[in-house]
């Protein structure tokens, strides 16, 4: 479904990506780790068009999007949960739901904002409350709605789970694993290794710009001392 080779990135004159490629299939859940500053973002960010890569190939379903603008990235079915949840602060949680809603990826069954109301009840609650009055739990649940909301044939979530309650986290995990086992294919930039185990098919982990270990959950789980080094603080 997404492939990513060879990407390379620059601000300025520094580099921030040094050749990083990955796969995604139909169905699969990625792990992308490491440490704070050493490229998972801007590797999201090269994938929406948001920064521009120097080099390398970004194809998505075959077709190449290094050139495209965002908002023709995401009509061809990738969902962004980005980090620091970026809700509409001034738009209602119904008004944010219904503002995303697109069946991009030609889903049968499209999610409603009732579908979603009924995975996060908290929402229905909150229903007719502004983005900018919800807890910092709330808001993630509705990044992650609106994102679906969408009906992205790709969910990618950039630190969903970041700075949460443990009791939300554990919501949240158990939204992606029922996302997960419908079909959906995830790619999930996380912290909490033993979560991210749990949920991914697959694991890559970049470090200095550079993918430097790829592997099964169960090979991420036997890493040893050099998975401490790359995802250690």
């Amino acid at each position: 479904m997404l492939r990513i080779e060879g990407l390379e990135v620059f601000y300025g004159r520094s580099q921030a990506l040094f050749g990083v490629s990955l796969e995604v299939g139909e169905g699969e859940a990625i792990g992308f780790m490491g440490r704070n500053g050493m490229g998972k973002t801007t590797t999201v960010n090269a994938l929406f068009g948001i920064v521009r890569a120097a080099t390398g190939t970004v194809l998505f379903e075959g077709r190449e999007l290094r050139d495209l603008p965002s908002h023709l990235i995401a009509r061809l079915g990738l969902g962004l949960v980005p980090e620091g949840r970026q809700v509409f602060p001034n738009l209602t949680v119904e008004e944010n739901l219904t503002a995303a809603a697109a069946n991009r990826g030609g889903r049968r069954n499209p999610w409603t904002a009732a579908q979603l109301f009924a995975m996060f009840p908290e929402l229905e609650a909150r229903r007719r409350h502004m983005g900018n009055l919800l807890s910092g739990g709330e808001q993630q649940m509705l990044a992650i709605g609106r994102a679906l909301m969408t009906n992205p044939k790709l969910l990618v979530l950039d630190e969903a789970t970041e700075g949460l309650a443990p009791l939300v986290r554990r919501r949240i995990w158990a939204c992606l694993a029922a996302l997960k086992a419908e079909g959906h294919a995830i790619l999930a930039i996380d912290r909490h290794v033993p979560d991210l185990a749990r949920l991914a098919d697959r694991h890559y982990i970049v470090e200095k710009g550079r993918i430097v270990w790829t592997g099964s959950s169960a090979a991420l789980a036997g890493g040893g001392a050099d998975l401490e080094r790359w995802l250690g603080v």
